[in-house]
């Protein structure tokens, strides 16, 4: 790395670095994203990401890192919105599509792309964490203020399949004949919540 660069020179070029491998990643694919393939792209020596990156894992483990973080700010800053537990909640779910629908494939590459061992790169451990945390805070929220009644971190996981199955195969074009989104959204939640709220049905005829 040449030595009259400044951290900010750096971080720079790796933002610019990182975009690049995005790109690449959302037209042809994972295979595309070499080191070579981003040298050309960004009109550098094949050598120059090197400096920059040990490796292409590496590259993607950056990207990934920063889609995590940019999807939990959305959650997190949804999240804030007043109202009650389910009024948040509701913001929570809205925050979470619009994400996956405005930027489809950081959200492809965030949870479709798996890495071998990911441990190596505790950014993205962290972001991947944060993200998740931010999912489950809101179930703890709905399970705490009575709206719904269960395990908050299973109830979570099984909220968080279903719309990330929903919005996976709807990007893929699997959901034939094309149903309106919205309307297969809200029906799904609403029988997810009915569940759940059933839950509770044989506690409150024991109290009574």
């Amino acid at each position: 790395m040449p030595r009259n660069l400044s951290p900010t020179d750096v971080a720079a070029f790796r933002d610019r670095l990182c975009a690049v491998a995005a790109r690449l990643f959302a037209e042809r694919g994972p295979g595309a994203v070499t080191m070579r393939e981003l040298a050309r792209a960004l009109g550098v020596s094949a050598m120059t990401p090197y400096r920059y990156f040990a490796d292409k894992e590496s590259i993607l483990a950056a990207v990934r890192a920063a889609a995590f973080d940019d999807f939990a700010a959305a959650l997190e800053a949804a999240a804030r919105a007043p109202g009650n537990a389910a009024e948040r909640a509701a913001a929570v779910g809205r925050a979470y599509l619009d994400f996956a629908f405005s930027q489809p494939h950081a959200y492809k590459l965030m949870f479709d792309l798996s890495q071998p061992d990911e441990q190596r790169f505790p950014e993205l451990v962290r972001a991947g964490q944060r993200a998740r945390l931010t999912m489950s805070a809101y179930m703890e929220a709905l399970v705490a203020g009575g709206f719904l009644a269960g395990d908050p971190e299973m109830l979570g996981q099984i909220f968080w399949a279903m719309i990330h199955g929903l919005i996976v195969l709807h990007l893929a074009g699997k959901l034939q004949p094309k149903p309106d989104f919205a309307t297969l959204h809200r029906t799904a939640m609403s029988l997810l919540l009915r569940g759940a709220q059933a839950d509770r049905q044989p506690d409150q005829r024991r109290a009574s």
